[in-house]
C-alpha cells in the first residue's frame, strides 16, 4: 500500500492513493492554510469509521442480517500536548435493518474493534476506545 501527499501552495496538500484516488488536505488559517481540505487528523477518525462501518456490515450480512443502512459518527479528543495522539475516541453507530438482533451487531461492533479494524485497533494504541449503538427498522 503506498500513498503521498503533494504541496499544491501555502499548507494545502493533494493526498493520492495507490488505489488512483485523490483528496485535497490543508489547514487552518492560524497555520497558513485556507481551510481547502480535509485536515490529517480529521482523515484518521475517517478512516476508523469508514474501516469498522465496512467490518460491522459485512459481518451483519455474512450472518444473513437484512442491513439497509450503517451510519458511524466518531469524536476524538486529543493531547493537550505534542504529539496530539488522540487520547479518547467515541463510535456511536446507527444500523438500520428489518428485524437486526442486538446480540449480533453488538456482536460484529466487538468483533471489529477487537480483531478486524486495523484504522481502530491502531489508534486503540494511544486512545480510549468507546462505542454505542442505535438499532433502527
Amino acid at each position: 500500500m503506498k500513498a503521498r501527499a503533494k504541496l499544491i501552495e501555502g499548507m494545502a496538500f493533494m493526498g493520492e492513493a495507490g488505489s488512483g484516488h485523490a483528496l485535497v488536505m490543508d489547514g487552518s488559517p492560524e497555520y497558513g492554510g485556507r481551510n481547502l481540505g480535509f485536515r490529517p487528523m480529521e482523515l484518521i477518525l475517517l478512516g476508523v469509521a469508514g474501516c469498522t462501518a465496512f467490518d460491522v456490515v459485512n459481518i451483519l450480512r455474512k450472518g444473513r442480517e437484512d442491513v439497509a443502512d450503517c451510519v458511524v459518527e466518531v469524536a476524538g479528543e486529543r493531547a493537550a500536548e505534542d504529539p496530539k495522539v488522540f487520547t479518547k475516541v467515541h463510535l456511536i453507530y446507527r444500523v438500520k435493518g428489518r428485524s437486526l438482533s442486538p446480540a449480533k451487531v453488538e456482536r460484529a461492533i466487538k468483533l471489529s474493534k477487537e480483531k478486524y479494524c486495523s484504522a481502530s485497533i491502531m489508534v486503540a494504541k494511544t486512545a480510549e476506545m468507546t462505542f454505542e449503538y442505535h438499532i433502527e427498522e
